[in-house]
C-alpha cells in the first residue's frame, strides 16, 4: 500500500515537473517588423521645401511636443504619427485651402534620427538611423559591447514595449538581426561574469 502511494506521489510530481518545464532553447518573440514607412514622431528634424511658389525654399522645422510643427502663413499642421508623404500632401492642402498659393509642390525630408544605446557598450548614446540599421550594427555603431556586456540578452524598447534579442547569434545569422526603427532603445545588461 505504501509503495503504491509512492508511486502515485511519484508519477504526480514527475507530471506536474514536466508540465513547469520550459524547453532550453526557447527563443523569446522576436520584435514585430514593419514594412511601411516610419512614422514622424516628436523630435524629428525635418526639412520642407515648397517649389512653385513666388518664395520658393526649405524651411527647417523640428516637430514639437505636440507633434506639430509651424509653416509660414498657414501656422501650426499635426505632423507626427504620419509619414513624410502624409504630411506634404497635408501642408499643400492647408496652402490651398487657405488660398495661400493655388498651386505648390512640397517635398518633406527628415534631416537625422535616432536610435539608443546604452548599457554595456563602449560608447552609449544616440546612433543615426538608416533604414538598414539592424541591432548588431547599431551595437557596433556605439563602440561595441564592452567586456562585460551580455551580448544575448540585449532588450529592445520599441513603442514602450521590450524584447529580449540574442546579438550574438544575430552576427553570426543575420536574417535574425532585426531593423530597428527610429526612436528604438536598445539596453545591453552587464553579465555577472
Amino acid at each position: 500500500m505504501l509503495a503504491r502511494l509512492f508511486a502515485a506521489l511519484a508519477f504526480a510530481t514527475a507530471i506536474l515537473l514536466a508540465g513547469c518545464a520550459t524547453p532550453k532553447d526557447a527563443a523569446p518573440p522576436p520584435p514585430p517588423q514593419t514594412t511601411a514607412m516610419p512614422q514622424l514622431r516628436t523630435g524629428d528634424a525635418l526639412t520642407i521645401n515648397l517649389q512653385g511658389v513666388p518664395d520658393p525654399g526649405g524651411h527647417a522645422v523640428q516637430v514639437d511636443e505636440q507633434g506639430l510643427i509651424s509653416m509660414p502663413y498657414i501656422g501650426t499642421v499635426q505632423a507626427a504619427g504620419g509619414t513624410t508623404a502624409e504630411l506634404a500632401q497635408r501642408i499643400r492642402e492647408t496652402y490651398v485651402t487657405k488660398r495661400i498659393y493655388t498651386a505648390v509642390d512640397v517635398s518633406v525630408s527628415v534631416t537625422e534620427r535616432y536610435v539608443y544605446v546604452g548599457g554595456e557598450v563602449a560608447r552609449p548614446g544616440r546612433v543615426v538611423w538608416t533604414p538598414d540599421l539592424t541591432a548588431a550594427k547599431a551595437i557596433q555603431a556605439a563602440g561595441g559591447f564592452t567586456p562585460f556586456g551580455k551580448q544575448n540578452a540585449v532588450t529592445l524598447v520599441r513603442e514602450r514595449q521590450p524584447y529580449t534579442l540574442d546579438v550574438r547569434a544575430a552576427q553570426r545569422r543575420p536574417q535574425d538581426d532585426p531593423k530597428l526603427l527610429p526612436g528604438d532603445a536598445l539596453q545591453v545588461a552587464r553579465s555577472p561574469f
